[in-house]
Formats: C-alpha cells, structure tokens, sequence
C-alpha cells in the first residue's frame, strides 16, 4: 500500500515537472493570429516586419510589411528606423526567422514584440489583407478558385496539399504524395498548390493555419484535415481507408 502511494506520488510530481517545463518552452510572445491582428490594427501607423527572403516578400506579403531579418546587410539601419518604444510585429513562413527576430528585439531594449504563429500561412490562410505582385500570378496555368471547386466537384476523392516552396517541411510531403499516388491510383486526385503561385485560392479556403496543410474531400466535403507531416503517410492512409 505505501509503495502504491510513494508510486502514485512520484508520477504526480514527474507530470507537475513536466507540465511546468512545457509552461517555460511556450514563448508568451508568439501569438495566435487574431491576438496579432487586433494589435496591428490597435496601431496607427503598425510596425510590421516581414523577417523572409528578398524573394519571397517580392512575392506576397502584409500590406504595409518591411522586410528584414537577422542575416540582412542593412539590419542596423532598419533597427535603427524602428520606435523601440512601440510595438513591432514580426512574421515569416513559419515561426521560425520571425521568432529568432522578436527574441534579438526584445532582448535589445524593444518595449513589445511579437510573432506570428503559423506566419504568412496563418495570415493569407484565413483571409486576411495582404498585398500580392499581380507580374507574379498572369500565368493562366495557374489555379482559380473556380478551377479548384470545378476539382472538388467532378473527383469523388481528392487529396489536396497546400504550402509553399520556401517551406522546408513542405518539401518533405512530396515523396510520401508520390507514394500515395502510386498506391491510390485512379481513386484518388491529388492537386498541390504552392504560395507562390495561388495565394488567393489559399485565402479565399480560409482555413489554411500552417504549412503544409492537407485537406482530404469525399464528394465535395473535407473529411480530414492534416497539419504538419507528422505520421503523414499513416494517418492519410487510415482516412483513405
């Protein structure tokens, strides 16, 4: 009986620990995307950095971004425009240029800054304003969201994958869709739709947190939703089955 107890104890205290390390990882300053929208929009005039490459910001980005981040040649004359005494809102492809950004911020007197969960995929993902280079997306190859519907409508089972080219995760999920397509066949229509060439349709689905994102259609409706590439191949082949 005392063992069980002392047991008992130990496993409380092991899961207390546990939970109080996982409170100390979690960064209070990476924030869900309406807690960073409404502080944008709380500003006159938002500081807001765009911490991607050159290449992707020429692309798409927040309207009214900069962009740098901590491997710029220009770092200090654009820290040095900024009003530390303000707000500054920082977002990249995922969490992780915007966070190593907020962080050297804040650590160098910033009053308040905050990342973007889920970064630029959260922000267009869920419809949110942002500004797209209209020379990028001419290309009439490239999908409508009259296209994608048309997709959805004419396939019984569709696998859609969505994400973007400078998403390093993202390029892991294209092996294990060529091995779904091998295995699935004709049964199954895959489309892949990247960031860079159709934002809008990414917007208009509002329901797109992060890259990559899977969505599973059977006649038309979503009947699973994945994030991230965790046991991807396991968990796409139990909702194909």
């Amino acid at each position: 009986m005392k063992n069980s107890k002392l047991k008992n104890s130990l496993t409380a205290l092991v899961l207390l620990f546990t939970l109080i390390g996982f409170s100390q990882d979690k960064n209070p300053n990476v924030v869900p995307l309406e807690v960073f929208y409404t502080k944008i929009k709380s500003q006159k005039k938002p500081q807001i950095i765009d911490a991607r490459g050159a290449d992707e910001f020429a692309l798409n980005h927040i309207n009214g971004a900069v962009n740098f981040n901590l491997q710029s040649e220009n770092y200090a004359k654009h820290i040095a425009s900024l009003d530390k005494s303000k707000p500054v809102f920082i977002y990249s492809i995922g969490a992780g240029r915007s966070v190593a950004l907020e962080k050297e911020l804040l650590k160098n007197g910033f009053k308040e800054a905050y990342s973007l969960e889920g970064g630029i995929a959260n922000w267009i993902g869920n419809g949110k304003p942002f500004y797209a280079n209209p020379d990028s997306y001419r290309d009439k190859s490239k999908l409508s969201l009259t296209e994608y519907n048309k997709i959805i409508a004419d396939n019984n089972t569709v696998l859609v994958d969505i994400g973007s080219k400078y998403c390093a995760p993202c390029k892991k999920v294209k092996p294990i869709l060529e091995t779904i397509r091998a295995q699935y066949g004709s049964n199954l229509k895959i489309v892949e739709i990247e960031l860079e060439d159709s934002p809008q349709v990414i917007a208009d689905l509002k329901t797109i947190n992060v890259f990559p994102t899977l969505l599973l259609y059977k006649k038309g409706k979503i009947i699973f939703k994945k994030e991230g590439i965790s046991d991807l191949k396991n968990d796409l082949d139990v909702a194909l089955n």
